[in-house]
């Protein structure tokens, strides 16, 4: 089965001879092989690449374990050269390659070489791709897949309703659209997640007190779309688990995690005063699935799944994500005046612009609706302004001149934001 991820495919056919080396990261599983040796290979013999052109290393593979030294994977390339065009030499699992950053930036001074890899997150994680390269690399981060990408391989169904809930509940790992059974796809989940991915961070970092990590993706599981910090966190553990893990051990695990691409963190950022809140913040799973399984399937309330959901479909179209924060002047009901904070769910950034946007799951009354406009009402500036609600009701821009988005319309791309 072909899954066709036009997204990626096209940020790696822009970053072509940028003389740099394209590294593309993500989470285990996602794709990030599937990308590099079959779209992208496919894309390159269509625009007249010969194949003897397209040199392909897959250093998983036991049969090229020789060319996980240095020297002879640089001569295995060149002797692959023969004329004087370009070549694209695609390495899969780089760090599995000794001295992998010497061996790349070698490659880097053949002006002929177009180099590309990918690595795995127990030994490459994004944060190593930034201080290794030192500007020599450039990254191209892989989600699951999208919505709409899910969507283009699965058989249709009379209600768009079935495949988002399904979506929701068990994830965008591309392995699970080839498997029958529900009951086959959790299993997967729920094994890879403690056979490959906790694995992972407890290797890397050796950690020996795991069950206080495992316990902290459950709590962190358990509170997507609520704001917490370290301390928060630390007083959970002592007050319902009588645990003393400390704020300083919490927040080295949590880095651990986003690390793994587990988990991403979203900071407060005041909109008015144009300034970050470095605590509290919120984290969201990468994958829907994995957090579901991770927690048994339980908790899977649709106003928070459709909020990690919406920051993960923000994430893939390129913003960087913020919670808004705007302070409301109000009176209480003796008279008095309060000053309120209200939160504004995601402040989104690419390059000059800027939308600001709510979760609504559901709005059913004037007065409800009211409430999810209400933040919006009160930032002054020209941004647009958006809430994505779900349900069926129609896209429409309101008096305010909000845009009330449905969700399909939004993960299908059916407006323009």
């Amino acid at each position: 089965m072909i899954i066709q991820r036009p997204i990626y495919l096209k940020r790696l056919i822009d970053r072509q001879h940028n003389g740099m080396i394209k590294i593309i990261t993500g989470m285990r599983r996602s794709g990030k092989s599937y990308l590099l040796f079959s779209l992208y290979a496919e894309y390159l013999q269509t625009q007249g690449v010969a194949p003897s052109h397209i040199i392909k290393i897959d250093l998983e593979n036991i049969t090229n374990d020789h060319l996980r030294d240095p020297l002879t994977l640089i001569e295995y390339i060149h002797q692959q050269i023969t004329d004087s065009k370009e070549y694209y030499v695609l390495i899969d699992e780089v760090q599995h390659l000794r001295r992998f950053e010497d061996t790349l930036n070698t490659l880097l001074k053949n002006s002929q070489l177009d180099v590309y890899v990918t690595g795995s997150n127990a030994r490459f994680l994004s944060k190593d791709v930034v201080t290794t390269f030192r500007g020599r690399g450039d990254e191209v981060r892989v989600h699951p897949l999208s919505f709409a990408e899910y969507l283009s391989v699965q058989q249709p169904l009379p209600f768009a309703e079935q495949h988002l809930n399904e979506y929701m509940r068990l994830g965008g790992l591309p392995q699970l659209v080839v498997m029958n059974s529900e009951q086959q796809k959790r299993q997967y989940l729920s094994q890879l997640f403690a056979n490959t991915y906790l694995v992972d961070i407890k290797e890397r970092y050796a950690i020996k007190n795991d069950d206080d990590l495992e316990e902290l993706i459950d709590v962190i599981a358990s509170s997507i779309g609520s704001l917490t910090n370290p301390t928060k966190i630390a007083n959970t553990f002592a007050s319902v688990k009588q645990s003393q893990l400390s704020k300083d051990t919490i927040k080295r695990y949590l880095d651990y995690i986003q690390d793994a691409f587990m988990i991403e963190k979203a900071v407060r950022y005041d909109i008015k005063g144009r300034k970050y809140i470095d605590t509290p913040a919120k984290y969201y799973f990468e994958d829907l699935g994995l957090r579901n399984a991770r927690i048994k399937f339980r908790q899977t309330e649709p106003t928070h799944l459709m909020e990690n959901l919406i920051y993960n479909e923000l994430r893939v179209k390129g913003y960087s994500i913020d919670v808004g924060q705007v302070v409301a002047n109000t009176r209480n009901a003796n008279g008095v005046s309060e000053r309120k904070q209200l939160e504004v769910d995601f402040v989104c950034n690419k390059a000059d612009e800027r939308i600001y946007i709510q979760s609504a799951y559901a709005m059913p009354t004037p007065e409800k609706q009211e409430q999810e406009l209400k933040s919006l009402k009160l930032i002054n500036d020209s941004f647009q302004k958006v809430v994505i609600a779900g349900g069926m009701q129609p896209t429409y821009r309101n008096n305010d001149g909000i845009l009330i988005l449905n969700i399909y319309d939004f993960l299908l791309n059916k407006v323009t934001i």
